[in-house]
C-alpha cells in the first residue's frame, strides 16, 4: 500500500484533486469530515471543545455551532490566530489517530492500495511522517478568494477577511511546497489539474 498525504492552503480544490484521484481507483479519507464526527454530542473531543470554548457554542439542541466555534478559535484578520491553536490541540490528536486506523484497516484489505488523506494541516499537525508521498495543491490568492466566496455564498470582501484569517493558522503555501513531494497547480482549467493527476496516479501506481 502507499499512503499519500494531500494538503494545501484554503480553498486551493484539495477536495476535487481527491476526487480525481478516488476516480483512477484511489481510496480516500478527509480529516475534515473526520473532525465533524468528533465534534458531534456523545465524543470525548465534543466534551472538551465545549469544555474550552463555552456553551455559547452550541446550538438549542446540544450540537456545535461551527460558524460560533470557528468565531471563538480564528483571531482577526494579520493576526495569527491565538485560540485555533487550542482547538487543534483538542483535535488533532485524534483525527491523525483515525485516519492512520483507516489506513491501517485499508491495507490490510487492499494490500495494493493508494490510500490518501486529505487534509488541510497534516504538516501543521505533525503527520506528514505517516505517509510516503505528501501531495501540495496550490493556486493563485485571488482564485482561493473567489472559490471561497462561491462555495459559502458571501461577498468578495467578507471571502478575503475569512481566507486570511484561516491562512494564519497554516503554514505559508510555500514552506509546503519545499515539504511536499508532488505540487499539483490547481490555478489552470479543471482538464489542466487533471492531467496533473492522471500522471501523478501513474507514478503512484508504479511505486507499489
Amino acid at each position: 500500500m502507499l499512503k499519500i498525504g494531500l494538503t494545501g492552503a484554503v480553498a486551493s480544490g484539495k477536495s476535487m484533486v481527491g476526487e480525481m484521484f478516488v476516480s483512477l481507483g484511489a481510496h480516500l479519507i478527509k480529516a475534515d469530515e473526520i473532525s465533524h464526527q468528533l465534534i458531534q454530542p456523545g465524543e470525548a473531543v465534543y466534551d472538551e471543545v465545549v469544555r474550552t470554548f463555552g456553551r455559547e457554542i452550541l446550538n438549542p439542541d446540544g450540537g456545535i455551532n461551527r460558524s460560533r466555534l470557528a468565531n471563538s478559535a480564528f483571531a482577526g484578520e494579520g493576526k495569527q490566530p491565538r485560540r485555533v491553536n487550542e482547538l487543534n490541540k483538542i483535535i488533532h490528536p485524534e483525527v491523525v489517530r483515525r485516519q492512520n486506523q483507516w489506513m491501517e484497516a485499508i491495507g490490510r484489505q487492499y494490500p495494493k492500495a493508494i490510500a490518501i488523506v486529505e487534509a488541510a494541516l497534516i504538516i501543521e499537525a505533525g503527520a506528514a511522517s505517516d505517509f510516503d508521498r505528501m501531495v501540495v495543491v496550490t493556486c493563485r490568492p485571488e482564485q482561493r478568494i473567489a472559490r471561497w466566496a462561491h462555495r459559502t455564498g458571501v461577498d468578495l470582501d467578507a471571502a478575503r477577511k475569512e481566507v486570511a484569517r484561516r491562512m494564519a493558522a497554516q503554514l505559508p503555501e510555500e514552506e509546503k511546497i519545499k515539504i511536499a513531494d508532488h505540487v499539483i497547480d490547481n490555478s489552470g482549467t479543471v482538464e489542466e489539474t487533471e492531467v496533473q493527476v492522471r500522471k501523478l496516479f501513474d507514478i503512484f501506481k508504479r511505486a507499489l
